[in-house]
């Protein structure tokens, strides 16, 4: 008798060939454990290696797994993003390649979706094998995140979560550009909970997330859920103006009415012109990075494409339904 798909996970990879079979196998042995219809979406997010041909490779093994492929690589979130378009399960479950999250969390996130709770989302207890700048640097992004958002982002946490149906249409609808999916999950709202782990050290591989993707990945998530940034360069300029006024008035009434000498000189005129100057130029970037992604939006582009067919792959996903047992 044919059932509906019960589990969707979506898995995105880049360049993940050293680790991607012992996620499959992982991933695997905890779905088989629940006698329940899954799939199995790996998103290759335009990897350089042989990442796409293994998955293929699985996808021929097993009619669970099936392969989204990108035309290049277009970022982790909007990998995200395709797995949630493409996702045919009533729970929809979201982890990463790499093993950091460990699979065998996911019945315990099941049995809070089985709660009644419409997000389960997994919140780092500790972190193994990272080092104490990546530590710090985290942190210290997720506290600022929520002291400048109105959105309750849970600190701590990743994108590996599980999420009902209903959220999962409610974040298709979201074709926002620069994405930030664990915030938009969080505006989203619907009932939600949390699950302690300790997030475990990266299987193999390579981290996918170095200093600049990081610092990126942070400007998305403030700008995308704050203008408390564009609120603090109006305040700083109203503070450095009237700094300055108050530097004049001291500087006039030394002139005028004492016998401190003022003498002219280079060196206080150029530090207070550079320091105006680096002022004013970091206050165009920040409000550079807000027309920025006003621009991304008014080009309305494509937030992905497939390198193998779209219909396709919807045909595919439909045949797994019709053998899931």
């Amino acid at each position: 008798m044919s059932q509906s798909i019960q589990y969707s996970i979506i898995i995105p990879v880049y360049n993940e060939e050293a680790v991607v079979r012992e996620t499959y196998r992982r991933l695997t042995e905890v779905m088989e454990q629940l006698g329940e219809a899954y799939e199995l979406l790996f998103v290759n997010d335009g990897s350089r290696d042989r990442t796409g041909e293994l998955v293929e490779g699985m996808a021929k093994r097993d009619h669970r797994v099936k392969l989204l492929d990108f035309s290049r690589n277009f970022g982790h979130q909007i990998a995200i993003t395709a797995g949630m378009d493409y996702a045919r399960g009533d729970a929809v479950i979201i982890i990463d390649a790499d093993l950091q999250d460990p699979p065998e969390l996911i019945p315990d996130m099941i049995a809070k979706w089985r709660e009644g709770y419409e997000v389960v989302y997994a919140k780092r207890a500790k972190r193994k094998g990272e080092t104490l700048f990546k530590k710090w640097s985290a942190a210290l992004f997720y506290r600022t995140l929520h002291a400048i958002t109105e959105i309750d982002i849970p600190m701590d946490t990743g994108d590996f979560r599980l999420m009902d149906r209903r959220v999962c249409e409610a974040m298709r609808s979201i074709r926002e550009k620069n994405r930030f999916v664990r915030g938009l999950v969080s505006w989203v709202g619907f009932r939600q909970t949390a699950i302690e782990y300790v997030r475990d050290e990266r299987f193999a591989g390579e981290t996918k997330y170095p200093l600049k993707k990081m610092l990126r990945f942070s400007m998305d998530g403030i700008t995308s859920f704050s203008y408390k940034p564009l609120k603090l360069a109006s305040y700083l300029g109203f503070f450095i103006s009237f700094s300055s006024f108050l530097y004049l008035l001291v500087s006039l009434f030394q002139r005028l009415f004492t016998s401190h000498s003022v003498v002219a000189g280079w060196t206080s005129l150029i530090a207070c012109v550079l320091l105006l100057n680096g002022v004013i130029l970091i206050l165009l970037g920040v409000i550079g990075e807000y027309i920025g992604r006003i621009y991304d939006e008014t080009k309305d582009r494509p937030l992905y494409l497939l390198r193998n067919d779209p219909q396709a792959v919807q045909q595919e996903l439909k045949v797994v339904s019709r053998q899931a047992e």
